[in-house]
């Protein structure tokens, strides 16, 4: 089935390490931005695809910062896409949140509305950190949204955790992770901190000569936290996430599980029966493009067999469960291990990677080296 994305771009504050498609919140520009998704959901040119009336079973609202949007209008969008798409009833629709935007009656509009997954953007339970990440929340709010969403009756709560911040050290990452355990979300992702080449976070480290923690630290701060939600009950099944049993991300498993899904708004990518492509990026063209009827699509790309079959090794790789060959070769009409055996069995002598003869999958080890070990599905040559 497909997955349905909403991009929402707006942000109280623009976090000093971020590099996705965002803005700073307008109520005006908000305005006229709802009403653009909702015209682009209704008259999307991806109905001409074969999308209009298919089933989809997610709906997944991202930034941003959705939770900036009043109840009504998060409302409003999901009945559009259930008025489109035969969206099933027991579809998971998740909305990303911030702890600062929450409180008790307006996640409980946002219940009724029809959400039924939270996404808290948590990043640490320490003060100090969250202050070097400009984020707007304290620990003790993150707590606190926590638990509002319990009391409004969410029983699918995903927390995010990051490590590998400036300054912090193994132990005082293991303090944020303990502290999630302590709270006991249904879904954590712990991601390490990436910084692209213009971010602000960059510069403030310049500044406060603020450091990063060696890459051996940052593997062992990866390892232990793994091993601690191992303790507490979650199952990890991608190499960022882990769930409790029965509440890994359905909507997320379609991109690493060769999936398709729509996206909805300024910026959000798309992927339909071999094709890909990416709407504009600006809020205000956006607005534009959907009011006249123009052009959406920014970017277009008809995958060729080569590529589709590469992404999908790509992202199947990241779970945990691995890749069944024998389907990858099948849908495909391929030879996997034929053609990448060759270059992946240094990794699977190392203990990194491991093959049955039907599933392959990488090691708790590999993780670390996934971007290593995934480099080999390009670097191979084509065999006839």
């Amino acid at each position: 089935m497909l997955g349905l994305y909403v991009h929402i771009p707006f942000c109280s504050a623009i976090c000093n390490y971020c590099n996705f498609n965002r803005g700073l919140f307008d109520a005006d520009l908000k305005e006229r931005y709802v009403a653009a998704l909702l015209r682009e959901i209704a008259t999307s040119p991806s109905t001409s695809l074969g999308a209009g009336g298919a089933a989809a079973d997610t709906i997944y609202f991202g930034g941003g910062t959705p939770s900036l949007l009043e109840p009504w209008e998060i409302g409003a969008l999901i009945h559009a896409c259930r008025h489109a798409f035969a969206v099933t009833n027991d579809a998971e629709i998740t909305m990303e949140a911030n702890p600062e935007t929450v409180t008790p009656e307006r996640l409980a509009g946002f219940r009724e509305a029809g959400v039924n997954r939270l996404s808290y953007g948590v990043q640490s339970f320490r003060d100090d950190e969250l202050q070097r990440l400009s984020r707007l929340h304290s620990a003790s709010r993150a707590a606190d949204a926590f638990a509002m969403a319990r009391a409004a009756g969410f029983d699918n709560v995903s927390l995010d955790l990051m490590m590998w911040l400036p300054q912090q050290t193994i132990a005082q990452w293991l303090e944020s992770v303990d502290a999630l355990i302590a709270l006991g979300p249904d879904h954590a992702s712990l991601y390490i901190l990436e910084l692209y080449p213009n971010a602000p976070l960059r510069d403030a480290m310049a500044r406060s000569q603020w450091s990063l923690a060696p890459d051996d630290d940052a593997a062992e701060m990866y390892l232990q936290a793994m091993a601690r939600l191992d303790a507490a009950g979650y199952e990890q099944y991608e190499i960022s996430n882990v769930a409790r049993p029965g509440r890994a991300s359905r909507h997320n498993l379609k991109y690493w599980s060769d999936g398709e899904w729509l996206g909805f708004g300024c910026g959000a990518h798309s992927t339909r029966r071999g094709v890909r492509w990416k709407n504009v990026s600006s809020t205000t063209e956006y607005i534009a493009a959907v009011a006249s009827g123009g052009q959406l699509a920014a970017e277009r790309r008809v995958l060729t067999d080569r590529e589709a079959l590469e992404e999908a090794l790509f992202t199947g790789l990241r779970l945990t469960r691995g890749i069944d060959v024998h389907t990858v070769n099948a849908r495909y009409t391929t030879d996997v291990w034929g053609i990448y055996g060759d270059g992946l069995e240094r990794f699977r002598e190392a203990g990194l990677l491991i093959y049955d003869g039907r599933l392959l999958r990488l090691s708790r080890a590999g993780m670390l080296l996934a971007n290593e070990i995934m480099s080999e599905f390009v670097s191979s040559p084509v065999v006839d």
